[in-house]
């Protein structure tokens, strides 16, 4: 219960209206117990002396007393609507405000599922809380204090007979709270479960029917869904275990009541109008006891809910360090690049004794200079560019940009700085032109986004319903995994930003459209730093030196020309070959087959040939099946049009090393 008193900061703004609406209850709920002291003076008095007038009068001032009480109750109702749904929305606005914040690290740990319950189930019986039994809980208190008040006023000896069953009413509503609670957190937990696999079946359904795994979807589904109907039940089942004891031990006692105040009538001890205002009394007071049960049911799924709330509200946002000089100190246009000196990262639920994803990694990427990061699958290439935006923080070293730590700058001026494109490209619910314009500040307009839509070669989106203004759908799912490619990519030029960092860019593009964005690109690189994640030759050839990484550390650092010669690792990664060399090892034949596939096996001529006479995918197998990803390209047979293509350039001899940029 004590993280509803956190809804405290909330609340207060609408307190005066809040107040208000719980005196107002007090007020109408007190009503109902003025209807026994007009009965017992409609008995005792009219009907007794057999004044019909009496009882009209009487019964008139019953209906003014219980219109008056609907009316407040439903001023109450009034006063509190508007304020709650403000309360509500403040809250979500809030969580959500505070998952932008949040680093990535924590999205990584928690189900999107268990996010979206929380910022709108619970959120609901938040609101719930605040609206009914906040009020309730204290109105029907102060009635059951007035009630018992009247009562002892009216006979004490039979007040006394039905104040018997509050201890073992308090002993049971003890175990109820303390059983209800663990069945609340466990259900609501239990939807957030349920929601992340609805979400992962809607967002993966191409997967889902592609596979015909519907039944085993469905299967899954059906089994949280049964144990989430099983906690429901064991609530259910509390619930009215409370309710039968609740609504049962005071029908007892009211019985019980009711039987020895007829024998006083009997001898004379009581008036029968003070019996009948006793029993009236009693019954008014019959609700406010027997609802007891369900608002405390309910403020146990608020207090869970308030929990669940906090819980994330509570998680630690991406903080603002500033260990390094301040911005005076700091000398002013120095032009140094990007620079990463020591770093050492390994993700926050890695073992603390385990190997880190990146160990050491000092490497320096001049200003205005395109450094291609190549390494095998696992060796951490979209780890380190993470890290330049501050995805994630380094557990050692530092990261410059311009001879300034990323740690002492604030994050809107270090994202304003870098921009990003990711390997798995991202859409929102939006139009085109918002999605692309979403990398740049609010200058932007339609010039800057023409401009990014011509680098990204995405002329396509002219040629869509509304142009850059139709709606791309959930996670752009309506385009084709090139065309997000493609609009990501322009998303990450649009702003023209000082540093920019490209995770494989180009893997869902075709030849054709590769060359045309690498050729784009090549004016876009030239007025900006750039660190580009490469797994094709034809992409490293944008770059112009080469860094490779292996093991969680930078290996070797050259053009493509020298790691080709020098270095076997990255020769066996560009010629794609099946045994993989020694560490440290010559090139040997990873660069032979590297060189067949470049240039090696092109005709003098000027027309290249393919040894197996059998092209795949709009590329000539060379030397028995090496793809030519930067070598002779066919066109539609053996032979390839104009002779070998590498990167935009001829090469010049059948026995060149590799493709010339």
């Amino acid at each position: 219960m004590r993280s509803l008193l956190r809804l405290w900061p909330y609340v207060r703004p609408v307190r005066t209206r809040l107040f208000s609406a719980a005196f107002v209850a007090v007020v109408a709920s007190c009503l109902s117990l003025v209807i026994p002291l007009v009965l017992k003076w409609i008995v005792d008095g009219p009907v007794a002396d057999r004044d019909p007038g009496g009882v009209w009068l009487g019964a008139l001032a019953l209906l003014l007393l219980g219109i008056t009480e609907a009316v407040l109750f439903g001023f109450r109702r009034w006063l509190v609507a508007r304020p709650l749904a403000g309360v509500e929305a403040a809250m979500r606005a809030d969580l959500f405000r505070h998952l932008q914040r949040l680093p990535v690290a924590f999205h990584d740990r928690w189900a999107s599922g268990q996010l979206l319950s929380r910022g709108t189930t619970d959120l609901m019986l938040l609101r719930m809380f605040l609206a009914f039994p906040l009020t309730f809980l204290l109105v029907n208190g102060t009635t059951i204090l007035a009630g018992f008040v009247i009562l002892f006023l009216q006979e004490w000896t039979l007040g006394l007979l039905l104040l018997a069953p509050v201890v073992p009413l308090v002993v049971a509503c003890s175990l109820f709270e303390s059983r209800y609670s663990l069945a609340a957190r466990r259900s609501q937990d239990q939807v957030g479960d349920l929601t992340t696999v609805v979400e992962e079946s809607v967002l993966g359904i191409r997967v889902v029917k592609g596979f015909g795994r519907h039944r085993s979807q469905a299967t899954a589904f059906r089994e949280m869904a049964e144990r989430l109907r099983g906690t429901e039940l064991l609530k259910a089942r509390l619930l009215g275990g409370i309710w039968a004891l609740i609504t049962v031990i005071p029908e007892l006692a009211v019985g019980a009541a009711l039987v020895l105040g007829t024998v006083q009538v009997a001898d004379g001890d009581l008036s029968a109008g003070t019996l009948v205002a006793f029993l009236s009394t009693a019954l008014a007071l019959r609700w406010p006891v027997d609802s007891i049960g369900f608002l405390l049911a309910m403020s146990q799924e608020a207090a869970t809910a308030a929990d669940r709330y906090f819980e994330v509200m509570d998680a630690a946002v991406e903080h603002e360090s500033h260990d390094g000089a301040p911005e005076a100190e700091r000398a002013p246009g120095t032009a140094d690049g990007l620079r990463f000196e020591g770093v050492v990262f390994r993700y926050p639920d890695a073992p603390a004794d385990g190997e880190p994803v990146l160990g050491r990694i000092d490497l320096h990427v001049r200003s205005g200079e395109t450094m291609a990061l190549v390494g095998g699958t696992g060796s951490g290439k979209t780890t380190l560019t993470a890290l330049v935006p501050r995805l994630y923080d380094v557990d050692a070293g530092r990261i410059l940009l311009d001879g300034h730590d990323v740690t002492g700058m604030p994050r809107e001026r270090l994202r304003e700085l870098v921009s990003v494109a990711f390997e798995e490209p991202t859409l929102f619910s939006a139009s085109v032109g918002e999605n692309v314009l979403m990398g740049a500040g609010g200058g932007a307009g339609d010039a800057e986004l023409r401009r990014a839509l011509d680098i990204a070669q995405a002329g396509f989106v002219d040629g869509l319903p509304h142009g850059a203004g139709t709606q791309v759908g959930e996670q752009g799912l309506s385009l084709s995994g090139g065309q997000r490619q493609r609009l990501a990519l322009a998303r990450a030029v649009v702003g023209q930003p000082r540093f920019l960092v490209l995770d494989d860019p180009l893997s869902a593009l075709d030849v054709h459209t590769e060359a045309l964005v690498e050729a784009a690109l090549r004016e876009v690189l030239a007025g900006t730093t750039a660190l580009v994640v490469a797994h094709r030759p034809s992409t490293v050839m944008l770059a112009d030196r080469v860094a490779l990484l292996s093991g969680g550390r930078i290996a070797a650092v050259g053009t493509h020309h020298e790691l080709l010669r020098d270095n076997a690792e990255y020769a066996w990664l560009m010629s794609g070959g099946a045994e993989r060399p020694a560490p440290g090892g010559p090139p040997g034949t990873a660069a032979a087959a590297y060189r067949a596939q470049a240039g090696g096996g092109a005709h003098a001529g000027g027309e290249a040939q393919a040894a197996d006479g059998a092209p795949t995918d709009g590329e000539a197998h060379a030397g028995g099946g090496a793809h030519a990803a930067d070598g002779a390209k066919a066109d539609g047979g053996a032979q390839a049009r104009g002779g070998a293509r590498a990167a935009g350039a001829a090469e010049s001899a059948a026995g060149a090393e590799g493709s010339i940029r």
